[in-house]
């Protein structure tokens, strides 16, 4: 997996690179923190189903 994802940051609204801050295997695939540089805002991806920054 990447150490960098490109995507857009809601509090500094516009795209960034994100910085993967830790990640541990689960029995549901590869939990992922990722940070924005700029703002600390943060997400947690797992695996490739579930993505926490995902909107409704």
């Amino acid at each position: 997996m990447s150490l960098e994802r490109e995507q857009r940051c809601p509090v500094c609204d516009d795209q960034q690179v994100f910085y993967r801050a830790a990640s541990t295997m689960m029995h549901l695939g590869e939990k992922t923190k990722w940070r924005c540089p700029d703002c600390d805002y943060g997400f947690v991806t797992i695996g490739e189903d579930v993505d926490s920054s995902a909107s409704a």
